[in-house]
């Protein structure tokens, strides 16, 4: 009974310091937007994705509970977001109706979801999942945005704090499902990973 309640408790703390991670979204594209201004063009697009990218992978590496490896993480994150971004951006012709963001978020993710899991540790569990889920979570992160009517027609690069909650409230489920803590290895009997592997 200690053990599941641990094993929980381990969990809770995990998912709710992914979570408060949702804040790295916003900030990352204040300061794209503080760069390059609008996404408007393809190499503000490529731009902005790789400066957003760089801080949201580095706060993820933070919030992470130790799970990712910086040097893979922060990297794959910027390029998947300058590519995903540039693609997806143009696709709708930098339009920001709801149809048009849920579409760019679908691709911008497609591109994300597939650099990050490339990134994830070797002993990551279906780590492809991770890759199929981020066009639908990165679509819907547009989506609230938009349906809580934030000013989406500043063409960001980065969908808002709403947004960004809920993408990292799921991300973090997900996360726990396919990278277990390392105390949960080790209970289940696995030599325990280097938090680098």
């Amino acid at each position: 009974m200690n053990r599941i309640k641990a094993s929980r408790t381990t969990f809770l703390r995990g998912w709710l310091l992914w979570t408060a991670g949702f804040l790295a979204l916003p900030l990352a594209g204040f300061a794209g937007s503080a760069v390059i201004g609008r996404v408007d063009g393809p190499l503000a697009a490529l731009a902005g994705g790789a400066i957003a990218g760089l801080i949201i992978g580095g706060g993820q590496t933070l919030t992470s509970s130790r799970r990712m490896q910086a040097r893979k993480w922060i990297p794959a994150t910027a390029v998947g977001m300058s590519v995903g971004l540039f693609l997806g951006a143009a696709a709708v012709n930098y339009r920001t109706t709801l149809a048009d963001l849920a579409l760019m978020g679908a691709i911008n993710g497609l591109v994300l979801g597939s650099a990050q899991a490339l990134a994830l540790p070797r002993h990551a569990h279906g780590r492809w999942i991770w890759a199929a889920a981020m066009p639908a979570l990165w679509a819907l992160g547009w989506t609230v945005t938009a349906l809580f009517m934030i000013q989406v027609g500043q063409q960001f690069i980065v969908f808002g704090a709403s947004g960004a909650f809920v993408v990292t409230a799921i991300t973090g489920l997900l996360l726990h499902a396919i990278l277990p803590s390392r105390a949960r290895e080790r209970r289940v009997g696995q030599a325990p990973s280097a938090a680098t592997a």
